[in-house]
Order: C-alpha cells, then structure tokens, then sequence
C-alpha cells in the first residue's frame, strides 16, 4: 500500500514546480516575426500582447491590408512562441501530474488544456 504522506509530499513538490513554472512564464517575453523581420511582436509568456514594432518601409498608405496582415501574423508567431515555451516548461510537471497537457485545462493555464 502507498504511503500516503509520501504521496502528498510529492504532490506538494509538483503544485510548487507548477506554481515556480507559472511565475517564470508570466515574467518571460517571446518575439515573433513577419516580413522577415518588418514587424515583429512580443508576447509574454501568458500570451499577453507586450509590444509591438513596423518598420517604416511596410508602412504603404495605400495597402494598409500586407500591413495588417504582417501584424497579425507576427502577433501569431510570438503566440505560438510562446505557447511552446509553455510546452517546455509546465511538460514536465503536467506529465509528473499524470494527465499530460489536456489535463491542466482547469488551472486556469493559458494555452493549456
């Protein structure tokens, strides 16, 4: 039979990976790109919109659409940086958890679940 104060010790030890895990991806910062390089986007690591930068040259009063694209893909870009730096760090303690990924959906966890 398992010991059961050994299993909520461990258990303990994982709610405060997940918790370390979750501070470190609110305080990261991930960039993603289009038009090699024209726009770029940071995201942080809770899928926040931090900033946001176009060079001069995309600027074209008269095809405001390529700029709106190239925004909209460097903002999914840096998502799905970020998104996979999630990955990375919550993998192993969701895994730890027994439920994977899908199984985290409930801890409030953007991109997860």
């Amino acid at each position: 039979m398992p010991d059961m104060q050994a299993i909520l010790q461990q258990a303990q030890q994982m709610q405060q990976q997940l918790v370390a895990a979750q501070q470190e991806l609110a305080q990261a910062e991930v960039t993603g790109t289009a038009g090699g390089g024209l726009v770029t986007a940071t995201v942080s690591g809770s899928l926040e919109l931090k900033s946001l930068s176009i060079d001069p040259k995309v600027v074209d009063p008269e095809d405001v659409e390529t700029l709106a694209d190239l925004v909209v893909a460097a903002v999914r870009d840096a998502t799905a940086n970020a998104q996979k730096l999630t990955e990375e760090k919550l993998g192993p303690v969701a895994g730890a958890l027994g439920g994977g990924m899908p199984g985290l959906g409930d801890l409030g966890l953007p991109g997860l679940g």
